[in-house]
């Protein structure tokens, strides 16, 4: 699984940190996603799936 994020879209309403913590972080000084692990394990999928899902601004592409 590869995980792109546009942090151009990113609203930072962190949704994807509630869906998938091993996966996405903020920053602190404006909550834009932070990217922790641009290739997890296949067994995370389903969550960044979600966190994708979640997401207000469509900011996070999931390539299987």
């Amino acid at each position: 699984m590869k995980i792109t994020i546009d942090e151009d879209k990113c609203v930072g309403a962190g949704q994807c940190v509630l869906a998938a913590a091993e996966v996405f972080d903020q920053r602190d000084e404006d909550g834009i996603v932070v990217l922790l692990d641009p290739a997890p394990p296949q067994e995370l999928l389903a969550q960044v799936q979600d966190a994708a899902a979640r997401c207000p601004a469509l900011a996070i592409e999931v390539e299987k």
